[in-house]
């Protein structure tokens, strides 16, 4: 399969070399890539150990006495290993099969400290409520996400194309090819498996069959970790059902037109919150840092990945070689990606993003996203048209004491000086769709230039 190289990368070496380095938890979806990372780390070690507990013979090396010094004896004499702890990996995958594993960790850190350990588990929130103690303080974190745009211009190998993404700000020239790559990279998605098999071929529809296996998968945990015959078809119900709604914000009550009752289908989303196929992103109303969540307000549905969204969506035929893809499904389909890349970008952290609301009878108002930068918060709006059509985020600037606002959308970058109906004066910086993930670097690049002067490369 083709190899492709994956940011995760650079963020495990870092790790490797960090002073006080603690056993590593690595945390994802399943099929975001995970393992594959892992091997490829393991390379630069003189001796890796790889552990797969979903195997009965691998459950077998852990015992009840949580002994620590037993186990390595255990494993070194079945894996034939030297006490080289500095130049050994440990990788203990699909941790949360033997949620005592877990808690195995922390003892690694107070005895083997000079060993690398790494765990992973798809879906380790199920897992650690049946910890007995977990090893807080002990453990540290690092999260995998499906590829982003820039991973995805690198497994192309389109080496001018990344070298003009990583400019601030990105040349015009190179604006229409990187908007092409983005709407192709947004049809096919970021999962690693199925970018490497278009790769191979160049055909979109060839990767479906990829896309049903992965689908099938998470079926799968939800038998395996549903909980009650109830609770499993309760959550099959919406999985089934929540692509559909992914372009509307979500409302519990009557979810897909069921008659289930609305904590029922609220636990089935939350479950599947935590599988990481989707997210629940509720909006806030604030417009000054600290940013906190509504949860009295209806949330929008963020779903893992763009490509597996259009798979169960049946839509991928009507989209692809559209130039601009704003319309798409009801104008919510670029919004998706941009938020895809966005979340991309929490290496350690699983943070949700915002987006903002003001929900009056006669002036009710909706802002995109809402980014966060320290104490200043800037208003992102995610939508090609006229300057003149943003009123939502004209009315968040008249409340806000910021002097920037982003608008994503199908064009080159731009600085205007944009004045409200209530007479504020602010600056919006137009930036092209494919750059979601980049949004800090140019916040703090506007930071440190004089706004008059800051124009994109010709």
């Amino acid at each position: 399969m083709q190899y492709i190289h994956r940011k995760g990368l650079y963020l495990l070496e870092k790790w490797r070399i960090k002073k006080g380095r603690k056993p590593l938890v690595l945390r994802g979806a399943r099929q975001v890539g995970k393992t594959t990372l892992v091997r490829d780390f393991s390379k630069s070690y003189a001796q890796f150990i790889a552990l797969n507990l979903e195997l009965a013979a691998d459950k077998k090396l852990f015992s009840d006495d949580m002994d620590v010094v037993a186990f390595m004896q255990r494993l070194s004499i079945r894996e034939s290993v030297k006490p080289d702890w500095e130049n050994t990996l440990l990788f203990i995958d699909e941790i949360q099969e033997l949620p005592d594993a877990i808690q195995l960790l922390r003892y690694f850190y107070e005895t083997f400290p000079e060993l690398s350990v790494i765990a992973a588990g798809s879906l380790l929130e199920f897992a650690m409520g049946n910890v007995r103690s977990f090893p807080v303080g002990r453990v540290e974190f690092q999260y995998l996400h499906p590829l982003s745009f820039e991973e995805y211009i690198i497994a192309l190998n389109k080496q001018q194309a990344l070298d003009a993404l990583r400019k601030v700000p990105v040349p015009n020239y190179a604006v229409d090819e990187l908007q092409k790559q983005f709407n192709q990279y947004c049809l096919i998605g970021g999962m690693p498996e199925v970018l490497a098999r278009f790769i191979e071929d160049g055909n979109m529809f060839n990767i479906q069959q990829i896309y049903e296996s992965i689908w099938k998968s998470y079926q799968n945990d939800v038998e395996k970790y549903g909980g009650s015959s109830a609770a499993k078809q309760m959550i099959r119900f919406v999985l089934n059902n929540a692509p559909a709604s992914f372009d509307q914000r979500i409302t519990f009550q009557n979810f897909g037109r069921s008659t289930y009752r609305t904590r029922e289908i609220g636990e089935a989303f939350r479950q599947l919150h935590d599988t990481g196929l989707l997210r629940l992103i509720y909006p806030t109303t604030e417009v000054e840092a600290p940013l906190l969540p509504d949860f009295k307000k209806s949330p929008r549905m963020q779903f893992l990945d763009s490509g597996l969204l259009l798979h169960r969506l049946g839509i991928l035929s009507e989209l692809i070689g559209l130039e601009d893809l704003s319309d798409a499904a009801r104008g919510a389909f670029i919004p998706h990606c941009v938020f895809q890349e966005h979340i991309s970008n929490q290496d350690y952290t699983e943070n949700n993003p915002f987006f903002w609301v003001r929900e009056k009878t006669q002036s009710s108002a909706e802002v995109d996203l809402i980014l966060q930068m320290g104490s200043l918060v800037i208003p992102v709006e995610i939508k090609s048209g006229s300057i003149g059509k943003l009123k939502s985020l004209h009315s968040f600037m008249d409340l806000s004491p910021s002097t920037l606002a982003i608008r994503l959308y199908q064009g080159k970058p731009a600085v205007d000086s944009v004045k409200t109906v209530s007479g504020k004066t602010y600056s919006l910086l137009s930036l092209p769709y494919f750059l979601g993930s980049r949004l800090e670097d140019y916040v703090s690049n506007w930071r440190t230039e004089d706004s008059k002067s800051w124009r994109p490369i010709v």
